[in-house]
């Protein structure tokens, strides 16, 4: 395993994180059991990293995390959210980031969790009707409390990030970033490193298509990638072409699909300077040890330049709402 790395706030952790939602019925059912193997099996390969929200399984996936904490705490840099009400399977109805909520809802996770600590708390989304200096001040209380070591931001726009910034340290923000979602790269990601923020992304992989083993046709009904329009038959059928420049690369690396788009993250990291800990989520162990190989991958300046050039072909939004999403706001 590659040595820990430092995000914002002086917050040390594995190179490679785990996003938990994968652990949770929103590709499909999960067994708990299973599930909680998977995650024995990331720490004992060294990654430390979790990562989880109160809303994934409706806290049930903070459940699961709490029973892997009860042995090994220790050993884990802990991330949950607040601020989604709601569910990704079935639709959110509200965001909230107001003070009273935030102080019920880190109350519920560390319950959940079974700890008396997070290390890195996030606002989920963002409720634009909520000041966000209001909603960081009263997440720096529980910095102040002893509940929280390092706060994070999910979805913010650079404006965003600079007025949080200036409230209190931000260890990371979260937003997808992956070869085919590249909108952060335009004004957040040189915010993040200009502020010393460091950045971790969600679906790192596309949630899936780019490791060329989803068939967007097939999605069940509970999936909900099927809400998300480039997944959409049409889409999906010219984003394979993305996958067919992936693929290409590690043909000639020997590699996966999988491995390469996660080097191309951390070499975008390392080209502006800015700490980048992807957190791929899966079900499956086998995954997590293939995940961790691209870590001693290294792409050659024409194979990061393809697929740079791939990923201006990508068709659909990464949201069903852009507003939702940074993109939407900038």
């Amino acid at each position: 395993m590659a040595p820990a790395v430092q995000l914002g706030d002086d917050l040390n952790v594995s190179p490679l994180g785990f996003g938990g939602m994968a652990l949770t019925p929103v590709y499909g059912e999960v067994d708990p059991a299973d599930a909680l193997r998977t995650l024995h099996h990331a720490v004992d390969a060294g990654v430390s990293f979790i990562d989880t929200a109160d809303v994934y399984g409706g806290g049930s996936n903070e459940e699961l995390i709490g029973r892997l904490l009860r042995e090994r705490r220790g050993e884990v840099q802990l991330a949950t959210k607040f601020g989604l009400v709601g569910s990704p399977a079935g639709g959110y109805t509200d965001v909230r980031n107001d003070a009273a909520y935030i102080r019920q809802a880190v109350d519920r996770s560390l319950r959940r969790l079974g700890t008396d600590v997070i290390d890195l708390y996030y606002m989920h989304r963002r409720n634009l009707h909520v000041p966000i200096v209001e909603t960081v001040e009263a997440m720096a209380e529980l910095v102040q409390q002893g509940k929280v070591r390092h706060l994070g931001l999910s979805e913010v726009t650079a404006q965003e990030l600079e007025e949080a910034s200036a409230v209190h340290p931000i260890a990371a923000v979260q937003s997808e970033w992956s070869i085919w979602s590249r909108d952060v790269e335009r004004n957040v990601v040189p915010a993040a490193a200009a502020l010393g923020v460091g950045f971790v992304p969600y679906s790192p992989l596309g949630r899936g298509f780019l490791t060329g083993t989803v068939d967007a046709a097939s999605l069940g009904d509970n999936d909900f990638r099927r809400n998300i329009p480039r997944f959409a038959p049409d889409a999906a059928a010219a984003n394979q072409a993305v996958v067919a420049a992936v693929r290409a690369v590690a043909d000639e690396l020997g590699a996966t699909p999988a491995q390469v788009a996660l080097a191309w993250l951390l070499a975008q990291g390392r080209r502006v300077g800015l700490p980048v800990v992807p957190i791929p989520g899966t079900r499956k162990r086998d995954r997590i040890d293939e995940n961790l190989g691209a870590l001693a991958l290294d792409l050659s300046p024409a194979q990061l330049d393809a697929l740079g050039r791939a990923s201006d072909a990508v068709v659909g939004s990464r949201s069903a709402d852009p507003t939702w999403v940074s993109q939407g706001r900038e």
